[in-house]
């Protein structure tokens, strides 16, 4: 084969508040590679099918000296996260031609060669389902989602759980989890058409948070026993002033400060005392051990056979990653977002 593009796309500059396309994060077609001759030196080269765009990524664009429990991007080197695709060459005993292989730090990029096996899990994907979605779905957002309702909950039969960011790829799971475990279900989402989904995937109560007072709607409601946070800020403050006693709070993410130049200050903390509220912080790796296998013997499955619905925002192309990343942190995608680099 003779040599082809091997597009990138690149952390460019460190952002003050939303990153900018095309300025924090550049595309290049400069490069090519040929897949046939490319050296291996024991390892393997991956296409790159597909990638996902999460909104932790902005935590990662930062100077590096500031510490956090995910590293930062490096200026002028290609951004990374979950992707999936499928494996070309291998001089690597546990990879063969044609596996199609998973993993939290693939380089965005249209092919890489790698040496290091461990950070990546073949996936057969025996149930038929897109590929895109073991970024989705049947991937770390899923995971995320199983992981922590599996482990905080606690949820009950006829207790009443609100579900942030519900509409997104890890809310949208919660809300579909919380309802095979017979809870009553709330949830917020930024637009009427993601209000429209979270009603099709069983939301009891749906609203949209940019145009419905959230304290309102919780007060109406009476109240809640389980908290799933994708946002933080004035909407945490709500949901402590809602919990009922003993109440549990799964703190996921934060998305409404990430972008912000000060944190957010909470009001209603006391109300953790005095109503003995449950605050669990969590990062979906620290309980990959426990339930991994038990994810994937299951989740695909279930999603195969329609038991548990996902939506997919894809956008096609490399050249396409930083309003993909802006959308994601304003909130205008319209489901898990997902960058399509090559067909299977």
């Amino acid at each position: 084969m003779a040599p082809v593009r091997n597009g990138r796309h690149l952390f460019n500059e460190i952002p003050t508040g939303y990153p900018v396309p095309g300025k924090t994060t550049v595309y290049d077609g400069s490069e090519t590679i040929d897949p046939d001759t490319v050296p291996l030196n024991g390892g393997f080269i991956v296409k790159t099918l597909a990638l996902s765009i999460d909104p932790y990524m902005r935590g990662k664009m930062r100077d590096s000296s500031i510490k956090s429990y995910t590293p930062a991007y490096t200026l002028g080197q290609p951004l990374y996260n979950f992707g999936i695709g499928v494996v070309v060459r291998s001089d690597n005993s546990q990879f063969k031609a044609g596996q199609h292989v998973y993993g939290g730090t693939f380089p965005f990029q249209e092919y890489f060669v790698d040496t290091d096996a461990g950070k990546y899990r073949i996936i057969e994907n025996k149930e038929g389902i897109p590929w895109s979605v073991y970024v989705g779905a049947a991937g770390m957002p899923g995971q995320t989602a199983y992981y922590a309702w599996k482990e905080y909950s606690n949820g009950k039969k006829g207790e009443t759980a609100f579900v942030t960011s519900g509409a997104g790829s890890v809310g949208s799971f919660v809300v579909q989890l919380a309802k095979l475990d017979g809870l009553k279900v709330i949830a917020s989402a930024g637009s009427d058409e993601k209000v429209e989904f979270l009603k099709s995937i069983g939301a009891d109560v749906a609203f949209n948070y940019k145009t419905t007072s959230t304290s309102e709607v919780l007060e109406k409601e009476g109240g809640i026993d389980v908290y799933w946070d994708n946002v933080g800020g004035e909407t945490l403050d709500a949901a402590i002033g809602a919990a009922h006693t003993n109440a549990r709070f799964i703190e996921c993410g934060m998305i409404s400060g990430y972008n912000a130049t000060e944190p957010y200050g909470v009001k209603n903390m006391m109300q953790v005392v005095s109503k003995q509220l449950k605050l669990y912080g969590f990062i979906v790796f620290a309980l990959a051990s426990k339930y991994q296998e038990e994810f994937y013997r299951l989740v695909p499955g279930m999603i195969a056979r329609g038991e548990l619905k996902y939506t997919e925002d894809v956008s096609v192309g490399l050249e396409t990653v930083g309003e993909a990343i802006l959308a994601v942190q304003n909130g205008t995608n319209k489901a898990k977002k997902v960058i399509k680099v090559a067909d299977a």
